[in-house]
């Protein structure tokens, strides 16, 4: 419908939020009192009204300025009152007009107003930009939720292209601003053209919001699914006592560090640690390797320490009740409780306990640690050839961890342990660098306050640990490592202390071990003398050990089959559970023998008798040395030769004898290496004996070095040798006259039995040995 092209005024109602196109019918509410009497004053003309759209949703009462200049100009075909005071109208858009001028503005808005007409087009490029219109609302109403399908099979029937695209407009949810541009296009190639990348825009906006709806659902749909999961796993966690996921892990971490005792740059360090952590990815390599790095600084004890026990008598005690004898380390024990009780803090001295296997080394750190109430570590350091064992691996190195001295410092859960380093004269060095010297720092009273370790980063106090350290020989600890510990030599027991501690310690406790009590198994005094003297020979008591748990285990085999109720062992029955004798006890030799001398030996594992045997023959004056000897020990032999070349008139020995014989000089036991020099007056008396045909006592046994003036030399491991002559059976020793202050170290029982002469020189020694005195008086 359409009105001819003059000017006509017409009442104006400003629409908010709304606009109406041309054919549209549709409902309004009509509440603002311009509007009513503009609605009014249509009815009493040709109920003909302008509607145009104002500017801004917010304005209340819009001006002039702010009313689109082109609207539509619609038929009211009926009016509604309501209670509320608003008008619902129903109107018919008829044509679009453009605002030429306001007449009023005062009780309502009365406008003159021009119609547009829409312009003629060529058919054929409408036609197709209908079809294209039309192809671009289907998809739209495809993708859209908001139109119906039955809206585009009323669309699709309209005819007139002008028409089609106001109603497609009219169903489209665009802003304010483009309905108006839909509305002002009077050119109907124009206003298709419009409506076209109006649709175009839509449908692709249209498309991103499914894709970015699709992409949120899946995200939601995997969110709740790990978020079921999680719920899941909290309560399995939580029905199994666990904490709750990673979070309840780091809070635990913090709980963990409240609670420690760790200095205050310690806290501050482990709290990054946890920042760090928290903020990581739980999948990442790296943060496992953080989580170990805090439990260790956690779990180290920084300050926490067990109170002393420095009761005197209840140490002695405690030491007697584990071991028996051994009374010159437990003496220089109770000094060290004695020194701590005055002070109250002492950097003790680093203890280092030497002796040969079986003495009970380790088990004395462990009855010191047990009488001082202290925690006991022991780490072994035989065959650590690497520094990081003691220093630890820095953080850099895949698998790196703290060094031992650390590990075993939170083994301890304290300060101050009694920490023993075992075996510490079987440390090795490589390429990858030299443990003893790492050692030098822990073992330094003045250096260890500030232990540093490679994996920790932080230094650590050591100061008010216990070192004690075990060897079974000085000779392979390096100078340096050595002077900064004091030795207590454990030597080894004697036959009655043995016996003792078969009685009082090792036999009732493999009786307790294999379920024997007295009235199953009885042991005779005499039975346990036998085996200590015939079926052991050792400077420790580990064999013995041994043979008290192969005794248990024969009797054991006895009761358990029925064959006795009780088994009591004697000296005769005890071949029966042992098998034959595997030492001769007493004398090497049932007499005196020309060339044969007993001489005493030092070896890591305790003393031992070395027999010497010489033997003259006519020959061209070769001497030979067999025994598989070192090299020190030939020189020996070469020395106590040459003396007794020297002196062959005064020991009535042909001055010739070195032209018409052959000398051979034999140690026995040729498969075991022999070297030192304390065999050096023992092969001389064999070289006198063999020359001159007068025998050797068979009870005398010696040691010492010769020179070749004659003068005899003091040796080392006295004690150990005076052990070994004991249970060899020998009564008479031989010594040098410098190592008679060592006598009062051998145990008062074997000095009774034991008679030892100290000597300076070989004649004194030929006096002693030899059956008939040889020496012509000077």
């Amino acid at each position: 419908m359409s009105e001819s092209n003059k000017e006509r005024e017409i009442p104006l109602l400003p629409l908010r939020g709304l606009l109406v196109y041309p054919s549209m019918v549709l409902h309004l509410d009509v509440g603002r009192e311009k509007s009513i009497k503009a609605l009014e004053r249509a009815m009493v003309d040709d109920n003909k009204i302008l509607l145009a759209t104002q500017e801004e949703v917010q304005i209340e009462e819009p001006g002039t300025e702010q009313i689109y200049r082109v609207g539509t100009v619609a038929r009211v075909k009926q009016m509604l009152k309501l209670p509320n005071g608003t008008i619902r109208v129903l109107v018919e858009g008829l044509q679009r007009a453009k605002i030429e001028d306001y007449v009023q503005e005062d009780d309502f808005f009365l406008v003159t107003i021009t119609y547009l007409e829409e312009t003629k087009v060529d058919e054929n490029e409408v036609e197709a930009l209908m079809r294209t219109v039309l192809q671009h609302f289907e998809q739209y109403i495809k993708l859209s939720k908001k139109v119906s399908p039955e809206t585009f099979t009323s669309v699709s029937d309209i005819d007139e292209p002008g028409r089609l695209a106001d109603v497609i407009a009219s169903h489209l949810p665009l802003k304010m601003k483009d309905k108006q541009e839909v509305l002002e296009a009077v050119d109907v190639l124009q206003r298709l053209e419009i409506l076209l990348n109006i649709l175009n825009n839509e449908r692709e906006i249209l498309e991103l919001e499914r894709k970015i709806s699709t992409r949120v659902k899946k995200q939601m749909e995997k969110t709740q699914k790990e978020y079921y999961l999680r719920e899941q796993m909290k309560a399995i966690q939580k029905e199994l006592g666990d904490k709750e996921g990673r979070q309840g892990e780091i809070d635990e971490l913090r709980n963990q560090l409240e609670k420690s005792d760790a200095p205050e740059r310690i806290k501050i360090k482990i709290e990054k640690e946890i920042d760090r952590l928290e903020k990581m990815p739980g999948s990442s390599a790296e943060s496992g390797v953080i989580r170990t790095y805090i439990d260790t600084l956690l779990a180290l004890p920084w300050t926490r320490q067990t109170v002393d026990n420095l009761d005197i008598s209840h140490a002695e005690q405690v030491l007697d009740e584990d071991h028996y004898g051994l009374e010159k380390p437990k003496e220089r024990i109770l000094e060290y409780i004695a020194v701590q009780k005055l002070v109250n803090s002492m950097r003790g001295p680093i203890l280092c306990l030497v002796g040969p296997p079986g003495v009970g080394k380790t088990s004395l750190a462990k009855s010191i640690a047990r009488a001082l109430g202290r925690e006991f570590v022991r780490i072994s350091l035989g065959g650590v050839r690497d520094e990081a064992e003691i220093r630890g691996h820095r953080r850099t190195y895949v698998g790196a961890m703290p060094g031992r001295i650390i590990q075993g410092m939170k083994n301890a859960g304290t300060v101050n342990p009694v920490f023993l380093l075992d075996e510490i004269d079987k440390l090795a060095s490589d390429f990858r660098g030299d443990p003893s010297s790492a050692l030098l720092e822990v073992l330094d009273p003045n250096q260890n306050e500030t232990f540093s370790d490679h994996y920790i980063e932080e230094t650590y106090d050591l100061s008010n640990v216990m070192f004690i350290t075990t060897a079974n020989s000085l000779h392979t600890i390096p100078g340096p490592l050595l002077d900064r510990m004091e030795t207590i030599s454990i030597s080894g027991y004697t036959e009655v202390e043995k016996l003792h501690i078969m009685q009082d310690y090792l036999l009732p406790k493999q009786m307790e071990d294999h379920g024997l009590g007295k009235d199953k198994l009885q042991v005779s005094e005499d039975a346990l003398q036998k085996v200590i003297r015939q079926y052991t020979r050792e400077a420790g008591v580990r064999n013995l050990n041994r043979e008290a748990a192969n005794i248990c285990r024969k009797a054991a085999k006895i009761i358990v089959s029925g064959e006795k109720k009780k088994v009591v062992i004697t000296p005769n029955t005890v071949e029966s559970l042992l098998g034959k004798p595997r030492y001769r006890y007493g004398l090497a030799e049932k007499e005196d023998q020309v060339g044969a001398v007993t001489g005493l030996a030092w070896t890591s594992v305790g003393g031992d008798t070395l027999n010497i045997e010489v033997s003259v023959f006519p020959g061209k004056g070769k001497l030979t040395l067999t025994g598989q000897l070192g090299d020190v020990m030939k020189e020996s032999a070469q020395a106590a030769f040459s003396y007794i070349r020297s002196r062959a008139k005064e020991l009535n020995i042909d001055p010739e004898f070195n032209d018409k014989n052959d000398i051979h000089i034999h140690v026995p036991e040729g498969a075991i290496p022999k070297d030192g020099p304390s065999a050096g007056i023992t092969m001389a008396t064999a070289l006198v004996s063999a020359l001159t045909g007068v025998p050797v006592r068979r009870d005398v046994g010696m040691t010492g070095e010769i020179t070749l003036r004659g003068r005899v030399l003091p040796i080392g491991g006295l004690k150990e040798k005076s052990l070994a002559a004991h249970r060899a059976g020998l009564t008479t020793v031989i010594l040098p006259a410098e190592n008679e202050k060592d006598l009062e170290d051998i145990p008062e029982s074997v000095r009774q039995e034991i008679t030892f002469h100290p000597v300076e020189h070989l004649d004194e020694v030929l006096k002693i040995a030899l059956a008939k005195e040889t020496v012509k008086s000077k």
